[in-house]
């Protein structure tokens, strides 16, 4: 390994370059104790084709700056947190390393492998948030990557953001010993639609091997689609961009299927699978929850207590609602059970609005409920699965968003000070206990296959709730579990 110094005003900064199969690669090394290689491109892809694996490069690769980010119309956390059009480039396929400055490749550290949400249509592994010196600084290597969204990614049944994934993992099993990394010990990790994207990982063959555990966070399990709903979604698409076929369309402009994209996507609101992993499409199995629920590999799960508030509190008909909104909501979404469901919740959240109210319910049925139908499922086919709730409740905002979706990210990556984050968090000083236990949890479970509390199951049902009071609990809100007969 070879190391050079430069200094800039009063900022010194060196870079790194090391050697490994695919050749040779410079990158930076942090003052605070890391390296990182960014913008290593993995992967070569046409528009609407599977990915062709970059197994080697000529000369010294320089990864001392991100790359291009995919093609996409910014979400909720990009516009807060800073977004720039100009680096969108359909050739996007590249990804992030972080490893501990004195890790070489006899260390055999774990690999934490991260794959961001965004609904599928947006995000980048670039994103402040997930940058991953802090938690290569506990003796783990980070890995953080692109993959195609939207149209681009998930058109019809070709599943080439799910392909994307695989040849990133392929990249990290020929390269990541180079870093320090052990290619024997990688755990996939994600948040939302990449919390739903390493569940359906779990039920494709072709990535069979090449990662060994699975922490899902807020997984938006709700995405995952079959065959016949991508197909209804495809001739949508193609009807809106005015072509005839997946051909055709690959010859418009990135900002025609931009356009397509927005326009179909505002055609139905309450809709979130336009663009999503396709059960029985390409390298995913028939059934993505069967096969990922019958997985033997050790499964962490966990949701936000308000996931619906990122969007909810910032919605003028929310705030607005009325206690008749939400008894004809609950009349809505339970039916003959809709005054039960009233009472449970207004008891479970005593001191909500009626609008918070809804958006409580929205999260359980969108999120907390799925995630334990799901792991209720693995326990009948006698497979490791933990389970957490974190609670903690976000102060900014005068306390709108709460615990709201996302809010859990800059906890679990240790990142408390990235660029933005207080806006999100506010800058109190209880936050860093909380991000140190839930960044420890993570690096435990990369480590040594389980976090230190107990396996979930269907008798006492313990979860790690993690919050102000970070503890173990026993079926938390049990009334609202068999509300949704889970």
């Amino acid at each position: 390994m070879a190391m050079f110094r430069t200094t800039v005003g009063n900022m010194t900064t060196s870079t790194s370059t090391i050697e490994t199969p695919s050749g040779l690669i410079t990158g930076n090394s942090s003052l605070k104790g890391h390296r990182e290689f960014l913008g290593i491109r993995y992967a070569n892809a046409k528009r609407f084709e599977q990915p062709a694996d970059i197994e080697s490069w000529e000369g010294v690769l320089n990864a001392t700056a991100h790359g291009s980010i995919c093609p996409q119309v910014p979400g909720v956390l990009e516009m807060m947190l800073g977004f720039d059009e100009t680096k969108m480039n359909e050739d996007c396929l590249n990804l992030n390393v972080f490893s501990p400055a004195q890790a070489t490749s006899e260390s055999k550290l774990p690999v934490l492998f991260w794959v961001h949400g965004g609904a599928f249509t947006n995000g980048s592994g670039s994103l402040a948030w997930y940058d991953g010196g802090s938690l290569a600084n506990r003796d783990v290597v980070v890995v953080t990557i692109n993959y195609r969204l939207g149209a681009f990614g998930f058109l019809g049944d070709g599943n080439y953001g799910t392909s994307d994934m695989i040849s990133a993992l392929r990249w990290v099993q020929r390269n990541i010993s180079s870093f320090g990394g052990d290619a024997g010990n990688v755990t996939i990790f994600g948040e939302s639609a990449g919390g739903s994207a390493v569940i359906s990982l779990m039920a494709a063959p072709e990535a069979n091997n090449l990662f060994h555990k699975v922490w899902s966070m807020s997984p938006s399990i709700g995405q995952l689609r079959d065959k016949n709903r991508a197909k209804e979604h495809e001739t949508q698409f193609l009807s809106i961009a005015e072509v005839d076929n997946r051909d055709k369309a690959a010859q418009l402009s990135v900002q025609d299927i931009l356009n397509a994209q927005t326009k179909q996507m505002a055609m139905e609101s309450t809709a979130f699978d336009f663009f999503s992993p396709t059960a029985n499409g390409h390298g995913l199995s028939e059934d993505i929850l069967a096969a990922a629920s019958a997985s033997g590999l050790p499964f962490v799960v966990g949701t936000n207590r308000d996931e619906n508030r990122l969007w909810s509190a910032f919605d003028p008909k929310n705030a607005s609602a009325t206690e008749e909104d939400w008894k004809k909501f609950c009349v809505t979404s339970f039916g003959d059970q809709a005054s039960d469901a009233q009472k449970i919740f207004e008891t479970v959240r005593k001191g909500d609005t009626p609008g918070q109210l809804m958006s409580a319910v929205s999260t359980d049925t969108g999120f907390r409920q799925r995630a334990i139908s799901f792991s209720n499922d693995r326990l009948g086919k006698n497979t490791p699965t933990w389970m957490y709730w974190f609670t903690w409740a976000s102060p900014a905002f005068d306390g709108a968003v709460g615990c709201c979706h996302a809010l859990d990210i800059p906890f679990a990556f240790d990142n408390l000070e990235a660029p933005g984050t207080d806006m999100f968090t506010g800058d109190g000083a209880d936050r860093f206990p909380i991000a140190d236990r839930f960044a420890s949890e993570i690096v435990q479970f990369a480590t040594h296959g389980h976090p230190s509390w107990a396996q979930y199951d269907l008798e006492s049902r313990t979860t790690l709730v993690i919050g102000t009071k970070t503890e173990l609990v026993s079926d938390p809100e049990a009334s609202v579990r068999l509300l949704f007969g889970n």
